[in-house]
């Protein structure tokens, strides 16, 4: 049965406190730094798609320069303390340290990451001084990853800028779209007053393009306009029952577990959750901690396609979810409007597909799971009909862009993140956000 306010407050407190807990102690963090090799020509500076200096910021932390530490991080990453949390680091900076080749355990880096972007945000240090403005002004379309990253790049080169926002927070995914445990809601307020502390930034929320903002508006008012509005239409089964209570988007419970509180979300006692990336793991493992019985993540395909990582699933495993692989769903039954079972297909591998991963084939084989919640996690569509409303070129939804640097089809029109890509990671839509920026300084040269 779905209820809400399952848990009391302390098992809320202890279900979804910190994962991946900070140092203790200054003489704890100096112990890893100094583990560093500092190698020449860095994989794990390679491997992050911000392009941080990982042996710098290290050796500034080993030499207790914790402000050298933290700008250094900003510099390239202005998200780096909220990246330090949520990013997969297994498979990007922490996953390319030379220790793993010697059986040794890596160097935490996202831990050193953590530990000087904490002090920087806690001490409030001004670490960057904005230049005299210029008078560009700048639209910038979404406070996500992308969007704060752009503006912070902008404003840092004396460019007037106004973020435009339809939630009531800004953030994007960090505030509204990863697990509770990974990263508070206080923290992503903190994280934007420290980033909008520069100045020259400002942020009008409620404010959603196409519906109250007009691109063909924004273009005559500002100098330059950048879309970092990301993805946010869930993706249909396209299933019998779909539209029975008790069937749920992913991102949609996420987002209720961030800005209602987890006593006021309701769960189910049976749960299934369909897909196998960031988000369903997030989901299934949230709905095991709101006080769910049981569980269980159904993927059509096996372990070795799975798009989340290896240590994300093993959080899943570890909260006591159950898995199916090779199976898709098909049919969702109910009694009196609400979910009552989950049908399913077995699934068999055949030749890879247009991702590159054995495509899924049905078998004819059917099994049915008694549920009473059926969460959907298997990814999100463009905004489509906004995008070719407002005369962009684009494929799918997906907005088309000349090169690394966000130039769209529409003069003085920039566009990076989700938005462009589909939707990656957060360190990857702070760096479009960057060479966005740089793009966009370029072009306010010429008018």
């Amino acid at each position: 049965m779905i209820r809400d306010n399952r848990l009391t407050k302390e098992q809320y407190d202890r279900n979804f406190s910190d994962i991946h807990p900070p140092f203790e102690t200054r003489d704890a963090a100096l112990v890893d730094a100094n583990r560093c090799l500092f190698c020449y020509d860095a994989p794990c500076t390679k491997s992050c798609p911000t392009g941080i200096d990982v042996p710098k910021f290290i050796k500034q932390i080993a030499t207790d320069d914790i402000k050298g530490s933290a700008r250094t991080i900003f510099l390239s990453n202005i998200m780096g303390g909220g990246c330090s949390r949520v990013c997969p680091v297994e498979k990007l900076c922490e996953g390319a340290c030379v220790y793993n080749l010697m059986e040794e355990e890596p160097i935490p880096i996202a831990r050193l990451q953590r530990y000087s972007t904490d002090r920087a945000m806690q001490g409030k240090w001004p670490l960057f001084v904005r230049k005299p403005s210029g008078g560009h002004r700048v639209a910038v379309i979404g406070a996500g990853p992308a969007g704060l990253s752009a503006a912070h790049v902008l404003s840092r080169e004396g460019v007037d800028v106004t973020i435009f926002e339809k939630e009531e927070k800004g953030g994007g995914l960090m505030t509204y779209g990863v697990a509770a445990y990974k990263v508070t809601p206080e923290y992503c307020a903190e994280e934007l007053d420290y980033i909008l502390s520069l100045g020259g930034i400002t942020v009008q929320y409620g404010a959603e393009l196409g519906k109250d903002l007009p691109l063909e508006q924004l273009r005559e008012e500002y100098d330059a306009v950048f879309l970092a509005f990301g993805v946010g239409l869930a993706r249909r089964l396209d299933i019998p029952g779909e539209e029975l209570n008790g069937v749920v988007d992913a991102l949609r419970f996420i987002y209720s577990i961030r800005a209602d509180g987890f006593p006021s979300v309701p769960v189910g006692d049976k749960v299934a959750v369909i897909g196998m990336g960031m988000t369903a793991i997030d989901a299934a493992t949230q709905a095991r901690r709101l006080g769910a019985g049981e569980v269980t993540l159904l993927y059509r395909r096996t372990e070795e396609e799975m798009p989340c990582t290896k240590a994300e699933l093993e959080i899943a495993r570890l909260d006591g979810c159950r898995i199916y692989w090779l199976a898709a769903p098909c049919e969702v039954i109910g009694s009196d409007g609400r979910v009552t079972q989950l049908r399913c297909e077995k699934m068999e591998l055949g030749p890879p597909d247009a991702s590159g991963r054995r495509a899924p084939c049905p078998t004819g084989e059917t099994f049915a799971m008694d549920v009473d919640m059926v969460i959907k996690a298997t990814g999100q569509m463009p905004f489509e009909q906004m995008v070719d409303a407002g005369g962009l070129s684009h494929h799918g939804g997906k907005i088309e862009t000349t090169g690394l640097h966000g130039i769209t089809s529409l003069p003085g029109v920039f566009a990076g993140g989700d938005c462009v890509n589909g939707g990656k990671e957060v360190v990857d839509a702070v760096q479009a956000g960057k060479l966005s920026a740089a793009a966009i300084l370029s072009y306010l040269q010429t008018v």
